[in-house]
């Protein structure tokens, strides 16, 4: 039986990871920060698939918050990095430093600290799948320079940590999802922005949270056992 951790685990992305992982098998143990209605929910959908599941209240920015997780998780096959926020769209001069400073704690400190419980956690035939962001090589200018940047940090830890965990049978890969329909744009002020931003992709659409848990669940699978230290970009061509 797999069971496998996710971070960020009962909305958006997160969910559709919980649900596809829900219908392949894995029992699941799910990481949220506050929303605890999403939380119940994403459980209860889990659940119908037949899966286990529970949720753990935690934050990632903190070792209280990762000890909890990883405690309540227990014996485990994988871990999905996905917890990760955004909070609005300016330009780097017009955005607050403590904003800077809160972006890169939970995109970029908190998951390499959920990496490295993972590590420890896993044994030989573990997977560590982080979600990185096609930011991270697009570089956002004019709308989110620092959560660019952070996500280029973790392409930049799958790589390192692939290499360096691989002679102990630990899998580490990331996925870059492009513009995707989650509430990410409605919370950070622009509903518009996909229906924007939409003719810019190669492929003419945005993508969903589905085709993202897709992708995920091929790496976390046997059929992807020699794929490591590398990031999946599911970003529709851009």
């Amino acid at each position: 039986m797999k069971r496998t951790l996710i971070t960020g685990g009962t909305r958006g992305i997160g969910a559709a990871v919980a649900r596809q992982l829900a219908a392949e098998g894995h029992s699941l143990v799910l990481g949220y920060l506050s929303d605890e209605a999403a939380a119940a929910a994403t459980r209860e959908e889990v659940r119908a698939h037949g899966a286990s599941c529970e949720i753990v209240s935690a934050d990632i920015t903190t070792d209280a918050g990762i000890a909890a997780l990883f405690e309540a998780a227990g014996p485990i096959t994988g871990v999905v990095n996905n917890a990760g926020a955004t909070y609005r769209y300016a330009p780097l001069v017009d955005t607050p430093a403590d904003e800077i400073r809160r972006t890169y704690a939970v995109n970029l400190v908190g998951p390499t600290l959920v990496a490295r419980a993972a590590v420890s956690a896993l044994s030989e035939g573990g997977v560590i799948v982080n979600i990185s962001s096609g930011a991270a090589t697009l570089g956002s200018p004019g709308e989110y320079v620092h959560y660019a940047a952070a996500k280029a940090g973790i392409d930049a830890l799958t790589k390192g940590l692939g290499l360096e965990v691989a002679p102990l049978g630990i899998r580490v890969v990331a996925v870059a999802p492009g513009l995707t329909e989650t509430d990410m744009h409605a919370n950070t002020g622009d509903p518009g922005r996909i229906a924007r931003m939409a003719p810019q992709i190669p492929i003419g659409r945005a993508g969903s949270p589905d085709e993202v848990a897709e992708a995920v669940a091929w790496l976390m699978s046997d059929k992807a056992s020699y794929v490591t230290a590398t990031t999946l970009r599911v970003t529709g061509g851009r």
